[in-house]
């Protein structure tokens, strides 16, 4: 003898999935910073040539979160992220390239860095 679901189980089973919530910027402020962190204390990128491409997306991924989260934010306004905004498209830019290029190599990493640089100059709490 079988047994069917009642209503409410019917419909809780209907619903779709929640995503995620996106995290706070200065929780994906410190984790795109301790992916660049991690990026120097390792090996880096060897000159001229070597595997970089994983390392690359090492500090992309948590990048792509900060822009989300900024992107959340709104107790500042978009003004406020201009020049983050900029250093996080060239860092897209430069992960458009593809794979391990050493021409992309700056404005995916030296952008990361100077990114670092500009969210510890202005902390947003």
């Amino acid at each position: 003898m079988g047994t069917s679901a009642c209503g409410g189980e019917a419909e809780a089973q209907k619903k779709a999935p929640t995503t995620p919530a996106v995290p706070s910027v200065t929780a994906a402020a410190k984790a795109f910073q301790e992916a660049v962190t991690n990026f120097d204390t390792t090996d880096g990128c060897p000159r001229p040539a070597g595997e970089c491409w994983d390392k690359m997306q090492a500090v992309a991924k948590p990048a792509r979160t900060l822009r989300e989260a900024m992107n959340a934010d709104k107790a500042v306004g978009p003004e406020f992220w201009t020049q983050a905004y900029v250093l996080l498209d060239k860092m897209e830019k430069g992960m458009a390239v593809g794979s391990d290029k050493i021409t992309n190599r700056p404005d995916v990493l030296g952008s990361a860095h100077d990114l670092t640089d500009w969210l510890s100059e202005h902390p947003v709490q």
